[in-house]
């Protein structure tokens, strides 16, 4: 047993010994040339053949074949293949990935890159929120969740982003995320604050039908995003025929919903009054009460939409007035398309309703019992005044919304302000009111009340208003100085305010300039619209549609002029006309040189001049950015004061006032 240990250690010894004496003549004959080397180490271990020396001296000269059948050649296929000098960039790229391992303490919680998002999105740095998907978390190696996708296709969806918004939902989609209701509330958000209403239609119709692809069911909060996207591109059939969906599915229709077909009726410029009175009774017959967002949509509706065809809005009347008399069950299911021109509609006669509901004084189509009062011809209906006072004018407005226990904001009394007839006593009306039910004012307000003063050119009562809004304790804004500058009818009046803007350190900008621009042209004063496009220039200012709009204008009213005077060379003025527009021509010539656009039409002009509406969410957002700069004021509204220190009585009144109200009464007549 001792002998076989002993055997045992001496052959193993006698291995090891062995091992160390080759690893030593392995290491001096690998400092040898490589040919040496090769020869060596066959020779040594004996159990393949020797190259040829030769050969491998010339191995620059070995053929593709004997490099690939050659089992102690290794490297590329080709010998002659050399590294590149240049290295891909993809395989920067690449290795940079594999070897920059972040660190444990640099990725982030679900909730921190939320917070991050919600962070930028509040303060409009909509490519820094999306950076933080496509770029910090890629770096982080974090794979994304659709809460995250959520929060930035709702972000971009409230800015009007919609290409971005569909593209985080195509990556959603290849992410293998789960898609939720609330992403196709947000998508259809999207496409109704797109700025390019076609392209948010046809992506609407294409959500739609993925929808319905894929067996969705949409709730109530994708029924109304649907009804606003549609509404708002211009689709008012399909926006009304979602109601009538709702209604088949059983769905609960509450005020939103009609508030969002309000909207709609806004979208419609010639229709648009005509289908917010079938909205509202509407409203009234599903018993969903208006709130004041609902009042001041209608007020919008009173505003910039029109009756539209005579026959249809008198079918309408008919129809409105009819339903007021009949039971809520008795309509239950009652297609809210219906606008009046069915056979039941058409066999009720206007005089018949009247003599059952007739009342003396304005109509009101606006309460739940709708009247016409003493009947106006429709025909007489083209201004906002005009459809205020179908619905029994500011007092009832103000009244319905009493009975409904709303009090109204002052963007209610704004939109009022706003419709009202342009005379000084309907203003004062609306101050009272404002003063009786104690609202509180705020800049806007007085910016809509000096507009409308500017625009019946009463300039010097314009002017007033500036001394209510120091009664105020209001400043005013920039918005302020841009409805001021409409009346800045000579060059002495326009400097004026160009001081008194220095003086209250508020900078100038293209729309005050435009109007500025507008009163020149109107006047035809060729030094004052030479001194704006002189201010354009030294403030390199990019002049926008309306300025370069108002401009071509005018160059073709000067050069209709100029011809006249070319065949009449007696007529009085022509050698004045002849010199300044002269010398005006020269100065546009070189202005429209220094801007780029000599040579160039109107629409050309203003292709070049147009900014793309999605350029600003492209490029980060610059540094000193107001609301970075003071977080503590990024939510902070707009300053409201109360007006009671002003003398509404003391405000001078119209001298017009008696014969408007007696050309109100004489419009009183019944409808032919």
């Amino acid at each position: 047993m001792a002998s076989a240990i002993i055997h045992t250690i001496r052959r193993q010894l006698f291995f090891g010994g062995k091992i160390s004496r080759d690893l030593t003549r392995l290491s001096q004959i690998s400092n040898q040339p490589r040919d040496q080397f090769l020869q060596s180490y066959r020779f040594h271990h004996q159990s393949v053949p020797l190259l040829n020396k030769a050969t491998i001296r010339d191995r620059e000269d070995v053929s593709l074949l004997d490099a690939k059948q050659d089992p102690d050649v290794f490297g590329t296929l080709s010998p002659k293949v050399a590294a590149p000098e240049v290295p891909d960039e993809g395989d920067l790229q690449e290795e940079n990935f594999l070897q920059n391992l972040p660190a444990r303490s640099q990725k982030l919680s679900t909730k921190e890159y939320a917070d991050l998002i919600k962070g930028h999105l509040k303060n409009h740095r909509i490519k820094e929120a999306i950076d933080v998907l496509e770029v910090r978390m890629k770096e982080d190696r974090v794979k994304p969740v659709n809460y995250l996708f959520n929060l930035l296709i709702g972000g971009c969806a409230r800015v009007g982003y919609s290409k971005k918004a569909f593209q985080l939902y195509n990556k959603m989609k290849q992410h293998g995320l789960k898609i939720t209701g609330g992403t196709y509330t947000s998508l259809f958000n999207a496409c109704a604050n797109s700025p390019f209403l076609g392209d948010g239609l046809s992506k609407a119709n294409r959500l739609r039908e993925i929808m319905i692809e894929k067996g969705y069911e949409p709730n109530e909060s994708n029924f109304n995003a649907m009804i606003k996207a549609y509404g708002r591109c211009g689709d008012l059939k399909t926006a009304f025929q979602l109601v009538d969906e709702m209604m088949a599915k059983k769905l609960n229709i509450q005020t939103d919903t009609f508030n969002f077909l309000l909207q709609a009726c806004i979208s419609d410029k010639e229709f648009g009054f005509r289908h917010a009175l079938l909205v509202w009774h509407k409203m009234y017959r599903l018993k969903a009460l208006p709130d004041i967002y609902s009042f001041n949509l209608l007020l919008r509706c009173v505003r910039d939409c029109g009756l539209g065809d005579l026959e249809a809005t008198e079918q309408v009347i008919e129809q409105i007035l009819y339903q007021s008399q009949l039971k809520p069950p008795q309509l239950e299911g009652s297609s809210l398309l219906e606008n009046g021109a069915d056979e039941s509609s058409n066999d009720l006669q206007l005089a018949s309703i009247n003599q059952e509901i007739q009342q003396e004084g304005v109509p009101n189509l606006l309460s739940r019992q709708p009247h016409l009062g003493s009947l106006i011809s429709l025909g007489e209906i083209k201004k906002p005044e005009d459809r205020l006072l179908l619905l029994g004018g500011a007092t009832s407005f103000l009244c319905e919304m009493e009975q409904l226990k709303i009090q109204p904001d002052i963007k209610t009394m704004t939109a009022l302000l706003d419709t009202v007839p342009p005379t000084t006593s309907a203003e004062k009306q609306i101050l009272s009111t404002i003063r009786k039910l104690g609202i509180r004012c705020d800049i806007d307000f007085f910016n809509i009340l000096i507009k409308k003063r500017s625009m019946r050119f009463d300039y010097d009562a314009a002017r007033e208003v500036l001394t209510m809004i120091r009664t105020a304790r209001l400043e005013p804004d920039i918005v302020t100085y841009g409805v001021l500058a409409l009346g800045c009818r000579t060059q002495d009046e326009a400097r004026a305010l160009l001081k008194e803007m220095r003086d209250a350190e508020i900078r100038i900008n293209i729309q005050i300039l435009g109007a500025m621009l507008r009163q020149g042209t109107a006047t035809q004063n060729f030094r004052y619209v030479a001194d704006v496009l002189e201010i354009v220039k030294q403030e390199r200012f990019k002049p926008n549609e309306m300025f370069l709009k108002h401009l071509d204008n005018f160059n073709k009213k000067c050069e209709k002029m100029n011809k006249v005077y070319d065949r009449n060379s007696r007529k009085a003025g022509r050698d004045e006309f002849k010199l300044e527009y002269n010398r005006y021509k020269l100065k546009l010539e070189y202005w429209m040189d220094h801007m780029g656009l000599k040579g160039l039409s109107l629409d050309d002009a203003v292709g070049v001049v147009r900014q793309h509406p999605w350029e600003q969410f492209k490029e980060s957002q610059a540094e000193g950015y107001e609301a970075t700069k003071n977080p503590k004021l990024r939510h902070q509204k707009k300053k409201q004061h109360s007006i009671r220190k002003i003398n509404v009585e003391e405000l001078k009144d119209d001298d017009v006032n008696d014969d408007n109200d007696g050309s109100r009464s004489a419009e009183i007549r019944r409808i032919e």
